[in-house]
């Protein structure tokens, strides 16, 4: 009886008696709050279950991060009780356990069903794999100076000095191949796993570097020798450095060509070890930020651009000047500066260079920076995370650069500003930090604008992205080609207006390239004339200035090398 006089039981007699009548809200409110109750915990749990995720993955690379730091500051003030074989211990065990978790990747995670359903597009791109096997090359020719060295000096070092290496050869070529196959995935099972594994392959490249920026023990052996022989001169006892775990100074390089060879190529191609580490980091924290990503399909799909010279001429013809004339300075400071006719007239030349570089770099990046506010495009505000790491890398890098020119700001006040060499070292330096915030500005918001589309790239684009719900609405194929017709008169409408902003943009991005290419060949092929011109080094001291330079340089040379990609970007997007 009650129940024949509830109508929500009986709803098709509302219907058939009034068509119009309204539904019963109560229940409509109750199902639908049902089902968004439900769907918003499914969406809450799965984010919940992320964040854990990355949270624990990322307190696990904290805490090996801050072991080794641990380990790597105590062979520098406690040389007695941790070595320089300690460190090389730790990290060949760190090393091992990320070859586990890389092989089992590869054999096993990525080949389950449905692992990996979408390809992150803009993470890995073709120059930053392309680094990543460059670097690595250069990295396993070091190891290999490095083996060869040591096994001459074997009587006075000891197997880890050639195990060690043989462990960082493996892990190159394994963490090399991983990154180049598979950089893009948004893995989509063994999330927490997948999240640990890169954390902890992070982490140990991570400390690769430090070690590698604190503790150079060639260049230590080599600057003992030195000053043995002028301690000798002076009636003093012999220099010790910990970093040579309490060897003798009569473990030195013999007078032989082959220990010389292994010598000066493990001191050359010292900066790509460092530059290899952090460029995987950059690549595996892109990958670490996809697990579990699914990217929609809604928007525009990701556009090729492909790299073409057409209508630039004024930025690879300065750009080439100031390339070679580059090559030239760099080859005439390591002739001179290198041996034993150094005179001041190589470091005037060297940064007589600069100071005619950096402005014009300077004013290139301001006047591509008043284009873009010009242009009024619409920032692309999609969620993309190797955007996000590449301003996180730019911003992060410059400190190098910016923070030891500081420091020769602050040695050459104190100083003698007035002399002609430490008067073009604080020009320099000024103009070093004025053009590393310029051209951050330009390439970051070159990076966010929406990338320029051909007019017959975006009918292509438009019909594909369209065609599906042009088909639902049965619409005919006039409607079709009236709506890109529309489409095409107004971007042709408007690139009239803006033809010769983007062609500025061209231009100044190719300059740009090609002067950050030069200014990553000097340094990354020898050329330091911030330690090799005395004057910090005898303000700092020996040790803090050399720790200064190992911290900024590398740092440097990589701020050049990512520069390069931005301006690539903002190159072919423009």
């Amino acid at each position: 009886m009650l129940g024949s006089k509830v109508p929500r039981q009986k709803p098709c007699r509302h219907c058939k008696r009034s068509a119009s009548a309204p539904p019963d809200i109560s229940t409509i409110h109750y199902e639908k709050f049902w089902l968004y109750r439900y769907c918003s915990s499914v969406q809450q749990r799965d984010r919940q279950a992320q964040k854990a995720g990355q949270l624990f993955s990322g307190l696990l690379a904290m805490n090996v991060v801050f072991l080794g730091c641990a380990f790597i500051s105590s062979i520098i003030f406690n040389h007695v009780a941790i070595t320089l074989a300690d460190v090389w211990i730790l990290l060949s065990i760190l090393k091992v356990l990320c070859l586990c978790w890389i092989i089992y990747y590869l054999l096993g995670t990525s080949r389950q069903p449905h692992a990996v359903l979408y390809r992150d597009a803009h993470a890995g791109p073709i120059w930053i794999r392309g680094s990543v096997l460059l670097f690595g090359s250069f990295s396993i020719l070091l190891n290999v100076f490095q083996i060869g060295y040591s096994a001459i000096l074997i009587q006075c070092k000891s197997r880890v000095d050639i195990v060690f290496p043989s462990i960082e050869i493996l892990f190159i070529c394994t963490q090399a191949f991983f990154l180049w196959r598979h950089s893009k995935d948004c893995i989509q099972v063994q999330h927490n796993f997948t999240r640990c594994g890169l954390m902890l392959t992070i982490a140990t490249n991570l400390l690769l570097w430090l070690l590698a920026v604190t503790n150079d023990t060639i260049h230590t052996e080599i600057e003992s020798q030195l000053r043995e022989v002028e301690q000798r001169f002076a009636g003093k006892a012999p220099f010790s450095h910990p970093y040579l775990c309490n060897e003798t100074i009569s473990c030195t390089c013999p007078n032989t060509t082959i220990c010389k060879v292994f010598q000066k190529g493990y001191i050359l191609l010292y900066p790509f070890n460092t530059e290899y580490c952090l460029v995987c980091c950059s690549v595996l924290y892109v990958m670490w930020k996809n697990v579990g990503r699914r990217i929609s399909h809604n928007h525009l799909p990701h556009i090729k651009h492909k790299f073409k010279l057409q209508g630039v001429v004024f930025g690879p013809l300065l750009g080439a000047t100031a390339v070679i004339i580059g090559i030239c300075v760099f080859i005439m400071y390591q002739i001179q500066a290198t041996g034993s006719t150094a005179n001041l007239q190589v470091f005037v030349m060297y940064y007589s260079y600069y100071i005619v570089l950096l402005p014009l770099m300077s004013v290139g990046a301001v006047i591509g920076t008043i284009i873009h506010a010009l242009e009024k495009k619409e920032l692309d505000t999609l969620k993309n995370p190797t955007r996000s790491l590449d301003v996180i890398l730019l911003m992060g890098a410059a400190l190098g650069q910016i923070g030891m020119s500081y420091f020769s700001i602050v040695a050459i006040v104190a100083t003698d500003p007035r002399d002609l060499l430490n008067s073009l070292i604080l020009s320099y330096s000024v103009l070093l930090i004025f053009q590393n915030i310029t051209q951050n500005v330009f390439i970051i918001d070159g990076l966010h604008r929406q990338p320029f589309i051909s007019p017959g790239k975006e009918e292509e684009m438009k019909e594909e992205q369209n065609h599906e719900a042009y088909n639902q609405r049965r619409l005919s194929m006039l409607e079709l080609g009236q709506e890109i017709r529309k489409a095409s008169l107004s971007y042709l409408h408007s690139y009239s207006h803006l033809n010769w902003k983007r062609r500025a943009l061209r231009e100044i991005s190719f300059f740009l390239v090609l002067c950050n290419i030069i200014l990553w060949v000097m340094p990354t092929f020898g050329a330091h004339p911030v330690f090799e011109n005395g004057l910090e080094k005898s303000f700092y001291g020996y040790s803090t200035w050399f720790a200064i330079v190992n911290f900024g340089l590398p740092l440097g040379v990589f701020y050049r090398m990512h520069s390069v990609g931005g301006l690539l970007e903002v190159y072919v997007t423009a």
